[in-house]
């Protein structure tokens, strides 16, 4: 999978997941990818302060990237 379709791939699981961030206030935006295994991402609005986040990111997020490229080994937040 070339650098383009790895994003593309991981741009759709986040289109996919973005409407159950955004129901709760919050979002998500991809900052970069490093080494095509490791995702960072930045949550945004209600879930910087939310509790339940790192299960989020665990279970939803980095679950979901999986599926759509499962070359990714981590997915990790970076916190603004």
């Amino acid at each position: 999978m070339s650098e383009e379709d790895l994003r593309l791939n991981v741009e759709k699981a986040l289109d996919e997941i973005r409407p159950f961030l955004q129901s709760d206030g919050g979002d998500i935006s991809l900052l970069s990818i490093e080494d095509g295994t490791l995702v960072k991402v930045q949550l945004q609005g209600a879930c910087v302060g939310c509790s339940v986040n790192q299960m989020t990111l665990k279970s939803g997020v980095e679950m979901t990237i999986k599926k759509y490229a499962p070359q990714i080994e981590q997915v990790i937040n970076i916190e603004a």
